[in-house]
């Protein structure tokens, strides 16, 4: 009787695994707002306490070199709904909004059946239901969204509905996200669900379920908001078991950007700086169906989510828009040891327009509700070039700060605008940047020269439109 019931569970076991891979997987995407790669546990921090980060990087594909698409916010969640460059899409900085001619990967995934979610923060549109920069606009249909950064009592844009939501703001993404797959959990159609917090960004008010944790650090606000979005990650991950979709549910997890200590960022400087500790973020792959816990080293970024993920789903795009994202499964599957292209990064401060969430939310809600005109008409955007303004960049002329990895190469190109001045870095031997190999002009310092230059002719060609079919 023991050896049938041995077989019997062995068996049942197979056809539940193989049902498993037969079905669509759900997809969840979780960001986490200025959490550094060394701001966890599994990645070597000597005392924040990220125990469900952790236990799920010992589950999971383990991204141990992947990159922010940019050291800013704005522009790296662009990349992740593109897989492009997010400079392309028109999104240099903050306060610049998506063109609506972008191909997302929420539309995608939508287009292949899937039922999709947006929680959290925007940042890269409009939170106005009649906007193409809103998250309906651009492929969810469901959401609650703030426009930008938000802390306690949050105003959200419910589906083009404004309200205030009491609570801490981590929290109440999280519950509005539970929440959500609770009830279409059973759905038929497979799920597509984005969770964007707005922790660890500064300031820092939110508080753990242990607020006597670093009470003696200097940072105590940062490390307790990583604590409580680790929290949230174990309500999510509880949840999903609970649901009995865990198995069967792809769960990828990063930051937007460099962290804000630069003792903890895993590189030279921080946020809003091109060197690595600006972009080098922590990045986990949960899909128990199908994978279990491995590193993978080879160089990775926010672009290569949206190719990734449709191969992983088995969905084929239609769009002719070209990628600088590459489908990672290859490297999963230990057939790719290489990249086969750059990543390239470029951060060039034009002024945008201003997104206080709160501010903005509360003036629209408070209009709405009292059957008062849109006192933010500007803000629909119907028109992407409408507003902000942005003055072309010159022909030729690259402003700002430009980086190329080639690994195990690093080229960057700071201009003034008048001058550009290069570094040249070998990333396996120097990982923090620290000797500038620019002066020694080797053959692979030239071609990386070269090659940047053409890259950012080729981004400033996207900026001004030329990727669109007519």
């Amino acid at each position: 009787m023991r050896m049938r019931a041995a077989i019997l569970s062995f068996l049942t076991s197979c056809l539940f695994l193989l049902n498993s891979e037969a079905k669509t997987p759900n997809i969840i995407l979780v960001m986490a707002d200025d959490q550094g790669y060394g701001d966890a546990g599994y990645t070597g921090h000597p005392f924040l306490k990220t125990p469900h980060l952790d236990a799920m990087a010992k589950q999971s594909i383990v991204f141990d070199r992947f990159y922010a698409g940019a050291p800013v916010c704005s522009p790296t969640r662009a990349s992740v709904m593109t897989g492009r460059t997010p400079m392309r899409t028109n999104v240099l900085n903050h306060g610049h909004y998506m063109r609506p001619h972008e191909v997302t990967i929420a539309e995608a995934l939508k287009k292949a059946g899937y039922h999709t979610a947006h929680f959290g923060k925007w940042h890269i549109g409009s939170v106005q239901k009649e906007s193409p920069t809103s998250p309906g606009g651009q492929g969810f249909d469901t959401w609650l969204t703030a426009l930008n950064f938000y802390d306690h009592d949050a105003y959200f844009s419910d589906n083009g509905t404004f309200k205030q939501l009491k609570g801490q703001g981590t929290v109440l993404t999280m519950d509005a996200a539970l929440d959500h797959l609770k009830k279409n959990a059973q759905n038929e159609k497979p799920l597509f669900t984005v969770i964007w917090f707005p922790s660890p960004h500064d300031p820092h008010p939110e508080r753990s379920s242990r607020p006597d944790l670093y009470k003696d650090q200097k940072h105590y606000g940062y490390f307790q908001e990583i604590t409580l979005l680790d929290e949230q990650v174990g309500r999510l991950r509880k949840t999903l078991r609970d649901l009995k979709i865990h198995d069967n549910t792809i769960l990828w997890y990063c930051s937007d950007n460099g962290g804000l200590l630069t003792e903890s960022s895993g590189g030279r400087a921080r946020k809003g700086s091109i060197y690595e500790g600006g972009l080098r973020v922590p990045s986990l792959l949960e899909w128990p169906a199908k994978y279990s816990n491995q590193k993978i080293s080879l160089p990775s970024s926010t672009s290569d989510m949206f190719p990734t993920l449709l191969a992983l789903a088995g969905v084929k795009s239609d769009r002719k828009i070209p990628l600088d994202g590459i489908d990672l499964t290859p490297a999963i599957e230990g057939k790719l040891q290489r990249r086969p292209n750059t990543i390239g990064f470029w951060h060039h401060y034009t002024k945008g327009q201003s997104t206080w969430s709160d501010r903005i939310i509360k003036t629209l809600m408070d209009a709405q509700q009292a059957g008062k005109p849109n006192p933010h008409p500007e803000r629909v955007l119907k028109n992407v070039n409408e507003f902000p303004a942005r003055k072309p960049l010159p022909n030729g002329s690259y402003p700002g700060h430009a980086a190329v990895i080639d690994w195990p190469y690093k080229i960057h190109a700071i201009s003034s605008g008048k001058s550009t001045r290069y570094e040249f870095y070998n990333l396996e031997k120097d990982p923090m940047e620290a000797t500038d190999l620019s002066k020694e002009n080797s053959a692979a310092f030239k071609k990386m020269k070269m090659f940047i230059g053409s890259w950012q002719r080729s981004v400033m060609d996207s900026l001004e439109g030329k990727d669109y079919p007519k």
